[in-house]
């Protein structure tokens, strides 16, 4: 027998030696949720560890992160009041622009700030848009809604801007709006491929969302094989800097096709539910949790993944950084 694979599995230095997928840090980025009128952190139902923060709290995390080696955060506010169109997502004092604000005057250029751009969080349906009068989600009057978002959040100091809505053209509109308010340098995170999946449940306790009903006249379809591959192009040819899959673990088909369509880098996000799901079984004893969580962010990481957005990502960027 001439090839024997098992000669490279040796042993643990002998594994490390031939090992061609790399973690650190700086590949994770942490999700922060901050929720308006609070004065303590709250631990987020179905989210077990994951907390919304005060608005004085969350500035010790950014601290936390720094020191873990993650240079990137992004943003979910959580208003007291909201409305038919969200209109506090577009305020220059809302919560959203406030936290913004609030932590670019903490880090400087320390961390690259994301605020996630979507109507949901704001709306008295928890839909990601206004609506029209039969009740349906009006794409292009929210955009002109997301292009007022945008440009709040761009003066308050974001770095980047999370697309999540899935409406068509929004790169394209806030794009040109931002380039026509001076904002040339605030980039555009675009969630290009996001699926309406069953697990995003814990997250919408996070966000204290509205929604009944469903989002699956605007969010991809998860039977269709395509369509994620023509909604990052889309997304691209539109100006988007960064392309991100969403959730992630369930949809590590579609990852890889994005890292090979998009010369720009590609983001995965692991959603509450694949969160909760690995932790549930994980406090049950049915899978180590470490060993487990470990496995899955470096296949994320194999599959095309330059940057993954977890709950996990102070921890195990702690983890890898007393690795190194």
């Amino acid at each position: 027998m001439i090839n024997r694979p098992r000669r490279l599995r040796t042993t643990p230095a002998m594994r490390e030696l031939v090992a061609d997928v790399t973690l650190s840090p700086k590949n994770l980025m942490l999700p922060v949720f901050v929720k308006e009128g609070i004065t303590e952190p709250r631990e987020i139902p179905g989210m077990p560890g994951v907390l919304q923060h005060t608005e004085e709290s969350f500035l010790h995390i950014l601290d936390d992160a720094i020191a873990a080696g993650i240079v990137s955060v992004m943003f979910f506010a959580v208003p007291e009041h909201r409305d038919e169109t969200g209109s506090q997502a577009c305020l220059s004092e809302g919560i959203m622009s406030r936290v913004t604000r609030a932590a670019r005057e903490h880090v400087g250029d320390a961390l690259v700030l994301v605020a996630d751009l979507c109507l949901d969080e704001f709306t008295d349906h928890g839909h990601c848009g206004v609506l029209d009068s039969s009740g349906a989600v009006d794409n292009d009057a929210t955009l002109e809604h997301y292009v007022a978002m945008a440009s709040a959040l761009a003066d308050a100091g974001a770095d980047l801007l999370g697309t999540s809505g899935m409406m068509d053209g929004q790169v394209a509109a806030i794009r040109a709006g931002l380039d026509a308010r001076g904002f040339v340098n605030t980039g555009i995170l675009a969630y290009a491929a996001k699926y309406a999946s069953n697990f995003y449940g814990p997250f919408r306790n996070a966000v204290e969302s509205q929604l009944s009903g469903d989002r699956k006249t605007y969010q991809q379809d998860f039977r269709r094989t395509k369509e994620g591959a023509e909604e990052i192009l889309l997304d691209l040819e539109e100006g988007a800097d960064m392309v991100m899959v969403k959730p992630a673990l369930a949809y590590m088909d579609v990852l890889t096709q994005a890292a090979q369509l998009s010369s720009k880098p590609v983001a995965a996000y692991v959603v509450s539910g694949e969160y909760s799901m690995v932790e549930t079984a994980a406090a049950q004893g049915v899978i180590p949790r470490e060993a487990t969580i470990f496995e899955l962010l470096y296949a994320l990481k194999r599959a095309g993944a330059n940057i993954i957005c977890t709950y996990w990502a102070l921890e195990f960027a702690q983890k890898l950084k007393e690795q190194s």
